[in-house]
């Protein structure tokens, strides 16, 4: 009996040995399914605790940084940048993925100190209805039909600024382009504003303007303290403006007339912060940028005289046409500069001056086979995409005939793509046409100081802004403009 129990109790312990054996392989075999179907962060490299590779991207420039990161790990890698985990991504496709076919999956993401500045209530810090609702107001006041009727006012703020400039002194030719492209906003968000209100706006404006990129510590005497009072004063002012315009009735067709006759379904307007966030967030989106391209097209054609010959032949040819008959530029005109408008699209493909945007997985998302975690940070590379050999041949050189043909999808972003892509491109675009047409018309440039360095502010801009002297040009006879071969047109 007891050998029978003996036998009985060693086959009982074979037996659970072996069906544990089976169910542990089952389940081993389960879980490393499990684990080989999770996929994997990206490649790339994270730092040091805490501060990441900031310090790295801070020691040399943004766009080598990002650009050395590609050619190592490929068009989507990993980095640990100002505080934020982040995955980087450098393809058209990615850029698509994340701007316009799963934009739902990835939100805007803006330090806390910057929407403060800024105001909540921007468009460009939401998502959903009230994004598409604002922006659409935006959007319409902008839109080509609309801002045909601002040539006038923009030839005129032009004009007057060359005339300032044409001394031959020294001038910052950044900070001069923020001047002109300030007062175009003013024009295009108010129309023809009352000199006290711009002159409140313009001083309060440039303190925020300064202080917005400082380090965010709100003691007093520091240049962010300084932006926060003087936004608060911005406030004020821009209350009082929409008080007057509510009291007198007055239905401009400006940006503000829109904000302020918007009505939806329900009856619901927008409240004067809302409005008054709105407008500062258009002035901060169109200001810098604008300004930086200007100062971008002003170097690439004073680094080409036969470049700039053939874009004065092309607007001289204009001009007088004006002059003959008396009058200014006509929306027809600015859509008919072709060899000016390839160097305006070149310019914003060389410079790139908005070189990537930001914003946050709100879920865990899989691309290309790579994990992008929830809360983690995404960046498309719109430089990156802009200087790929692939997708514009020689990216290195400064060749405006590349757009005869128009570039593949997604590989042209100068103003983003996607919902949250800049709605004021064509106001930008218009006021590039137009001050090139007079500049050149009416004076000659030189270049004082190094040209090729870069600085980044956070815009990339020639080295201290592209100090520069203008003087009137001297009335001669303009030849008709001959395309010379490639080779001579490029450097």
């Amino acid at each position: 009996m007891d050998i029978i129990f003996g036998i009985f109790s060693t086959t009982t312990i074979y037996l659970f040995l072996f069906l544990s054996t089976l169910l542990y392989y089952h389940f081993s075999k389960r879980h490393h399914k499990k684990h080989k179907l999770t996929p994997n962060l990206p490649p790339g490299s994270m730092g040091w605790p805490y501060i990441g590779e900031t310090l790295l991207l801070y020691s040399k420039d943004p766009n080598t940084f990002f650009s050395d990161k590609q050619k190592r790990y490929g068009d989507v890698f990993k980095t640990h940048i100002l505080g934020c985990p982040c995955v980087m991504l450098a393809s058209p496709e990615a850029a698509r993925f994340v701007l316009v076919t799963n934009a739902d999956l990835f939100k805007p993401t803006y330090p806390k100190s910057k929407e403060k500045m800024i105001g909540p209530s921007a468009l460009f810090f939401h998502q959903g209805e009230y994004h598409h609702l604002v922006r659409k107001l935006v959007q319409s006041s902008l839109s080509p039909v609309a801002i045909r009727r601002l040539i006038p006012g923009i030839e005129d703020i032009a004009k007057s600024m060359l005339d300032s400039w044409a001394s031959r002194e020294v001038i910052n030719t950044f900070q001069a382009m923020k001047k002109f492209s300030f007062e175009v906003g003013i024009l295009a968000i108010f129309g023809h504003l009352d000199k006290q209100y711009k002159e409140e706006l313009k001083k309060n404006y440039s303190i925020v303007d300064k202080g917005y990129n400082s380090f965010p510590t709100n003691l007093p005497g520091t240049p962010y303290h300084k932006a926060l009072m003087a936004r608060k004063k911005l406030s004020q002012i821009l209350e009082e403006i929409i008080a007057e315009r509510k009291e007198k009735k007055l239905l401009e067709n400006d940006l503000l007339g829109h904000l302020l006759n918007f009505k939806n379904d329900k009856g619901e307007t927008l409240n004067d912060e809302q409005i008054a966030d709105n407008i500062i967030g258009v002035l901060f989106a169109a200001q810098d940028t604008t300004a930086s391209a200007l100062t971008w097209i002003l170097k690439y054609l004073h680094d080409d005289p036969k470049l700039l010959e053939g874009v004065k032949a092309e607007q001289m040819e204009i001009h007088l046409s004006n002059e003959k008959e008396s009058r200014g530029l006509t929306w027809t005109q600015t859509r008919n500069m072709p060899l000016t408008y390839k160097v305006i699209l070149e310019s914003l493909r060389m410079s790139s001056i908005v070189s990537f945007t930001f914003r946050e997985a709100v879920v865990d998302i899989e691309y290309n086979g790579y994990l992008i975690p929830k809360g983690w940070k995404v960046m498309p590379l719109f430089r990156n995409i802009h200087h790929n050999p692939e997708f514009f041949n020689e990216p290195q050189n400064f060749d405006p005939r590349r757009f005869e043909v128009a570039p593949k999808p997604n590989t042209y972003l100068p103003f983003g793509t996607g919902a949250h892509s800049c709605p004021g491109n064509e106001l930008a675009k218009l006021e590039m046409l137009i001050l090139i047409h007079h500049l050149v018309n009416k004076l000659r440039w030189e270049v004082v100081g190094p040209r090729d360095m870069v600085a980044h502010s956070p815009f990339p801009v020639p080295y201290n802004g592209l100090p520069s002297r203008f003087w009137k040009e001297p009335k001669k006879e303009v030849q008709p403009w001959k395309e010379p071969e490639k080779e001579e047109l490029c450097h």
